[in-house]
């Protein structure tokens, strides 16, 4: 399934084994401070399925992604957040209000860019023979042509935040 609106994942406490996994599925990741994760796979004897692994090797490479499957050990927030594991931490009571002013940010920003933009770095992921560049050259003319692209340029000439449509 390709979901074009940006996928928030706001963690709390332990991200474990498939949770860990359902995290990865976002294209963003919040956590508490006291959160902790771990693919337990080589305590368990599992051998984690490929399109997981190449999740976790897509969002903190193949030698990170090596020492959280080879050793199992459980990473601390501080250390998830420096090996790009979640993009922010912050104090478990903040992390709710964090989470929703951050989407409230992206909904009033401009939708057919924030679209664009994630089928775009959805596709450098691939090889180059594999990805669709008729669409990207699509999106890059439907934005271009946009009202919402109107709406930039007038806002900005006026001095106001521009408000979006997604036309």
């Amino acid at each position: 399934i390709t979901m074009e609106k940006p996928l928030i994942a706001m963690i709390r406490g332990y991200c474990l084994g498939g949770g860990m996994g359902m995290a990865l599925n976002a294209d963003i990741r919040f956590a508490s401070s006291d959160s902790q994760f771990s693919v337990p796979a080589a305590h368990r004897g599992v051998a984690y399925a490929p399109e997981g692994l190449k999740q976790l090797v897509d969002v903190v490479g193949p030698s990170v992604a090596k020492d959280i499957m080879f050793s199992a050990r459980r990473l601390k927030a501080d250390e998830a957040l420096r090996v790009g594991l979640v993009n922010r931490v912050v104090e478990p009571e903040e992390l709710e209000q964090v989470t929703v002013e951050y989407a409230e940010t992206l909904g009033a920003n401009a939708p057919l860019s924030i679209r664009a933009s994630k089928y775009f770095i959805n596709q450098l992921g691939l090889e180059k023979s594999e990805r669709n560049e008729a669409r990207m050259v699509a999106m890059q003319k439907e934005a271009a042509n946009s009202e919402d692209f109107k709406e930039a340029t007038r806002s900005f000439m006026e001095k106001r935040r521009p408000v979006f449509q997604g036309r």
